[in-house]
C-alpha cells in the first residue's frame, strides 16, 4: 500500500512537528493506498505544541478528507497549514481546517464531489442525491473558513472546477496569508494521470512540475539514497539545468548518490544554454482563464441561440492555440454563412443583438474630451477600449452588429455605424453627449429656483392653479342659540402650460473620422449650459413685462398693481432700511382672497439688478441703520429679514422685488412636462449635411399664479 502522508515528530514537544500530505488522499482512484484512519491515528499521537501541515495534493476521497479536516480541527496543538504547490478538490477543504499560508506561486481548486456509478435510473438518482449531501457537508466547512453563507459557497460546488491563485484565495477568505515563492516541495506523485482527471486544464499545466526543496524534506538519522542525492545538489539548487538533473536522478532508482554526484560534476563543467523559466501553475491557469473569457465575450445570448454556435464556442475554448481575436473572426465568419452583400457593399449579418453599453467606454470618451471628474476617470482607467478612437469604436459596434466593414472607407464605416439598425454606436455617442450635457446643465446654476416654485404638468394643455377662499372666523351664537350659516366663497384660478424649446446641432462624418472628441462633446456641454440659460431667461423675461410690473393677470392688470391689497409701492423709494421696512408692511398686510383674514406673509428673497445687490446686502446684514449719522442710536430693524439676496444682470434700473418663500406663498412657477427638469437628446441621420443631427429639448412653462406673495418698489 502506498502512503500519501508522512509525519516528522520531534522528541522535544516544544519543537514543531511537520506533516506532509503529498499525494492522493485516502483510497486512491488509481492504486491501493491507506485510508484516513491511519492519518488520524498518527495525528492523534503527535504531542508537539506546534504542528505544521504541508499540502501538495490533487485531492482524493471526500469521506477521508472530511475525517482529516475534523481531526485537525479538534487537535489541541497550534496547527498551521502550508499550501506548498497544489491544494485541489478535497485537499482544498483540508487546507481550511486551521490557519493557512499559501505560497504565492501555488494553486487552490474547489469543485463539487464526483463519483463513478452504475445501475438503473433510480440508483443513479440516489447516487446524485448522495453527492449533493456530500457537497452540502463540504460547504459548511468552506463557509466557516470564509465567513460566507453556505448558499454563496455552493456556487463553487456547481460542477465546474474553480481555480484560485494565492491572491484570489486570500481575497475569498480561503487562506489567511501568502508566503513568498520558494523552491517548495512538490507532490511525489504529481503525474499527468492525476491531473488528467480535471476538465479544462491546459496541456502546459499537465506537464507542470514543482521541484522539491531540501528544507522541505524530513531528515532521518540515517540518510536515504534520495537524501544523499539531494545533499549533493543542495549547493547548486536553482542553477540552470540542475533541478531537472536532480529530478532525473531521483526518479531512476539505479542511480546511486555517487553516480548522481558525478553527473552533477559533469553538468556543471558544461555551460548550459540559458532557458526561459517554466511558467508557474498560477500563470498558466490565469492566462488560460483570460483567453477563455475573451472567447466567451464574442458569444452573446442571441449569438448562442443560433444553430451551431454553442458547439463552436466549446471547440474554440478547448483549442488552446485559439486567441480571442482569432475566435472573433471565426464567429463573424460563422454568422456570415449564406448571406449576401447589400446596401453599398455593407454585408449585413443576421445578428439582432443590441448590447448594453459599457459605462467604461462612455467614461473613456469623456476623459479623452477633458470632461471627466475623478470618478469618471477611475472608471475609464479600467476600460480596455479606453484608447480607442471614434472610428475604432464604430468598427467595434459594427462587429457586434454582425456587419463586415472590410470593404468600406473611413467615412462609410462611421456612416454604417450610425445608420445600421443593430449598431450601438449612436447610443454610445448619445450617452457620452448626454453626460456632458447634464454635467454642464447642472454646473451652470440658476437664480430663478431661489424665488420661484418648481411644478409639473402632464401635457401641453393649460393647467389650472387654484386658490380657495376662506369662510372667516367663528361668529357669536345669537340669543336664540343659533349659529350663523357661512357661504363657501369662490376661489381664484391661474393657468400655466408647458411649451417645447430646443436646439439642433450637426455633426459631420469628418468630425467623427478625425476623432474630434472635443468638438461634439464640447457642443453637448454648450447645449447643457444653453438649457439652463433658457429657463433663466424665460423667468426674467416674464418679470420684465409691463415695464417691470410682470405679466398680465386674469383681472387684466399686471402682476404688480395698485389693486385691493396692492403689491406695487405707490411712492418709489431708494433702497434703505426704511423702504424695506415699508415694503415688509405692505406684504404682511395682504389678506386671503375672501378678505376675511390677513395672510401675515414675510419677505424671504430680495431680487434686483446687479447695481443694487451690494446695497441690499448691506441693509440686510448691518447691525445699525446704515443711513443714520450716529448708527449706535438706531438699530437696523430689518436686519436678517432676507434669507437670500438675488442680484442679476437680467434686471436693470432701480426696481427691486421682495418675494415670500416660494414654498409658503408662490408668486411665479416654472412647470416642467412630467416633472422632467433636465434636457434630453435625440439623434437622427442628416441627409443634407452628410452627418448626424442631435436635438436637445426641454419642455417647460413659466406663469404668475398669485400676486400676494411678492411686492415691488420702483426704487430711486
Amino acid at each position: 500500500m502506498r502512503k500519501w502522508f508522512q509525519f516528522k515528530a520531534q522528541a522535544d514537544v516544544t519543537a514543531a512537528a511537520e506533516i506532509y500530505i503529498y499525494g492522493d488522499i485516502g483510497e486512491s482512484w488509481y492504486e491501493e493506498t491507506v485510508g484516513a484512519a491511519d492519518f488520524v491515528r498518527e495525528l492523534n499521537a503527535v504531542k508537539n505544541e506546534v504542528v505544521t501541515i504541508r499540502i501538495n495534493s490533487v485531492g482524493g476521497s471526500v469521506p477521508d478528507g472530511l475525517a482529516i479536516y475534523n481531526a485537525i480541527k479538534r487537535h489541541p496543538s497550534k496547527v498551521t497549514i502550508h499550501i506548498d504547490g497544489m491544494a485541489m478538490s478535497i485537499s482544498s477543504l483540508i487546507a481550511t481546517a486551521a490557519e493557512c499560508v499559501m505560497a504565492e506561486n501555488a494553486m487552490l481548486m474547489i469543485h463539487a464531489p464526483s463519483s463513478i456509478a452504475m445501475g438503473n435510473a433510480e440508483e443513479f438518482r440516489d447516487r446524485a442525491n448522495d453527492l449533493d449531501k456530500w457537497g452540502e457537508a463540504m460547504a459548511v466547512s468552506y463557509a466557516r473558513k470564509t465567513g460566507k453563507t453556505t448558499d454563496e459557497v455552493m456556487a463553487w460546488l456547481d460542477g465546474k472546477d474553480h481555480y484560485f491563485t494565492a491572491a484570489e484565495a486570500q481575497a475569498a477568505g480561503l487562506v489567511d496569508s501568502i508566503a513568498e515563492a520558494v523552491p517548495i516541495a512538490a507532490s511525489l506523485r504529481v503525474q499527468e494521470q492525476s491531473l488528467g482527471r480535471f476538465d479544462g486544464l491546459p496541456k502546459s499545466l499537465n506537464q507542470f512540475t514543482i521541484q522539491a526543496a531540501q528544507a522541505a524534506q524530513p531528515e532521518e538519522p540515517t540518510m536515504t539514497r534520495i537524501e544523499q542525492i539531494r545533499a549533493k545538489f543542495l549547493a547548486h539548487a536553482g542553477k540552470p539545468g540542475v533541478d531537472a538533473l536532480l529530478a532525473q536522478c531521483l526518479a531512476d532508482e539505479s542511480i546511486t548518490a555517487e553516480a548522481a554526484g558525478e553527473r552533477l560534476t559533469a553538468h556543471m563543467a558544461t555551460p548550459a544554454p540559458v532557458a526561459e523559466p517554466a511558467p508557474s501553475a498560477a500563470d498558466v491557469l490565469a492566462k488560460d482563464k483570460t483567453r477563455r473569457e475573451g472567447i466567451r465575450a464574442h458569444f452573446t445570448p442571441s449569438i448562442l441561440a443560433k444553430a451551431g454556435m454553442a458547439d463552436l464556442r466549446d471547440k474554440l475554448e478547448s483549442d488552446h492555440s485559439v486567441t480571442p481575436e482569432a475566435a472573433g473572426l471565426k464567429v463573424l465568419a460563422k454568422l456570415g454563412e449564406g448571406t449576401e452583400s447589400v446596401a453599398g457593399h455593407i454585408v449585413v449579418r443576421d445578428n439582432e443583438e443590441r448590447a448594453k453599453f459599457n459605462d467604461g467606454i462612455v467614461a473613456s470618451l469623456l476623459t479623452r474630451a477633458g470632461r471627466a471628474d475623478d470618478e469618471t476617470r477611475a472608471l475609464a482607467s479600467s476600460c480596455e477600449a479606453r484608447h480607442f478612437s471614434l472610428q475604432e469604436h464604430a468598427k467595434a459596434a459594427l462587429v457586434r452588429a454582425g456587419v463586415n466593414f472590410q470593404s468600406m472607407n473611413s467615412v462609410q464605416i462611421v456612416q454604417a455605424a450610425l445608420t445600421q439598425s443593430t449598431s450601438d454606436f449612436p447610443l454610445l455617442l448619445e450617452n457620452a453627449m448626454h453626460r456632458a450635457l447634464m454635467q454642464s446643465y447642472q454646473a451652470a446654476g440658476d437664480t430663478w429656483s431661489r424665488f420661484c416654485r418648481t411644478g409639473s404638468v402632464s401635457d401641453f394643455r393649460a393647467h389650472n392653479r387654484y386658490r380657495t377662499g376662506t369662510i372667516g372666523n367663528y361668529t357669536t351664537v345669537n340669543e336664540n342659540g343659533e349659529f350663523e350659516n357661512k357661504s363657501i366663497p369662490d376661489g381664484e384660478r391661474a393657468q400655466i402650460s408647458a411649451g417645447g424649446r430646443g436646439l439642433i446641432i450637426n455633426l459631420t462624418y469628418e468630425m467623427l473620422v478625425n476623432d474630434d472628441l472635443g468638438a461634439f462633446v464640447g457642443l453637448a456641454a454648450d447645449l447643457g449650459r444653453a438649457g439652463r440659460r433658457t429657463v433663466e431667461a424665460a423667468v426674467y423675461s416674464m418679470l420684465n413685462e409691463n415695464s417691470g410690473l410682470g405679466p398680465t393677470m386674469a383681472d387684466s392688470n399686471p402682476l404688480f398693481h395698485a389693486r385691493a391689497g396692492a403689491n406695487n409701492i405707490g411712492t418709489p423709494a431708494a433702497l434703505s432700511m426704511a423702504s424695506i421696512d415699508g415694503d415688509r408692511v405692505v406684504m404682511g398686510s395682504q389678506t386671503d382672497i375672501s378678505g376675511n383674514d390677513f395672510l401675515d406673509l414675510r419677505p424671504s428673497v430680495w431680487v434686483g439688478p446687479l447695481a443694487s445687490g451690494g446695497t441690499a446686502r448691506t441693509v440686510n446684514d448691518a447691525q445699525y441703520d446704515p443711513d443714520t449719522g450716529n448708527k449706535l442710536q438706531k438699530p437696523n430693524t430689518v436686519r436678517g429679514l432676507f434669507s437670500d439676496i438675488v442680484d442679476t444682470a437680467r434686471l436693470s434700473g432701480t426696481r427691486y422685488y421682495l418675494f415670500a418663500d416660494p414654498s409658503d406663498a408662490p408668486t411665479l412657477e416654472v412647470a416642467f412636462l412630467n416633472g422632467e427638469s433636465e434636457p434630453y437628446l435625440l439623434m437622427e441621420e442628416s441627409f443634407s449635411s452628410r452627418g448626424a443631427k442631435w436635438r436637445a429639448s426641454l419642455d417647460f412653462g413659466v406663469a404668475a399664479i398669485d400676486y400676494r406673495g411678492a411686492v415691488t418698489n420702483a426704487g430711486q
